[in-house]
């Protein structure tokens, strides 16, 4: 199986969203280098420092599947049916979108609807052995305290929010959750890419 990993675009006081849901300064980083690079879908392109391209293509082509939780997806509109990533997406939930699913047959997209378990046993099974990417917020969370993730990566950007709807955790509910050293470590322009493995 590929690797489970939570990934996030990070303020440095740990928001990846603002109250209201918009991301205010934390993607600048995608726009404010010297490397043009499409989006798998094409919607759109970034210009990334050079390391943070190199970093970018490497993580990109990992991909096997995305998982995300029901708030995300509904504040996208479940990317109008395809992510910009170009992946198949794997949505926790309590009840499926009907009429978002009939609007969109062709979506790559499945609704779990009895766990985040299952939801990334779906991941790992469509994923094979490519990276099972899990985002930041609830679902992530979950994920940490049940022992499902083995990585977390951090893309943490040089601004202080002082208040957010989404932290990348949350509030857990176990004692301190202690990561390994980074395995990753990228500096770019005002943006950090970190990953580190999850001790078990």
């Amino acid at each position: 199986m590929g690797t489970v990993q939570a990934q996030a675009i990070m303020s440095l006081d740990g928001y990846i969203a603002k109250q209201d849901n918009t991301i205010g300064r934390l993607f600048d980083w995608l726009q404010n280098g010297e490397v043009a690079l499409p989006t798998p879908a094409g919607d759109f392109e970034v210009h990334l420092s050079p390391p943070s391209a190199e970093y970018w293509r490497q993580w990109v082509s990992s991909l096997g599947v995305l998982v995300c939780g029901r708030t995300l997806f509904d504040v996208t509109n479940g990317w109008h049916g395809r992510h910009s990533l170009d992946r198949p997406v794997v949505v926790v939930t309590h009840h499926v979108p009907s009429d978002w699913v009939e609007a969109h047959p062709d979506a790559p997209f499945s609704f779990v609807t009895d766990g985040v378990q299952a939801a990334i046993a779906l991941a790992q099974e469509i994923a094979g052995d490519r990276v099972v990417s899990v985002t930041g917020g609830t679902i992530a969370k979950q994920c940490l305290e049940l022992g499902l993730l083995d990585e977390v990566a951090v893309n943490l950007v040089p601004v202080v929010m002082g208040e957010g709807n989404r932290p990348f955790f949350g509030q857990l509910s176990s004692n301190d959750i202690l990561l390994g050293k980074p395995t990753v470590c990228v500096q770019g322009d005002r943006v950090i890419h970190l990953v580190f493995p999850v001790q078990r």
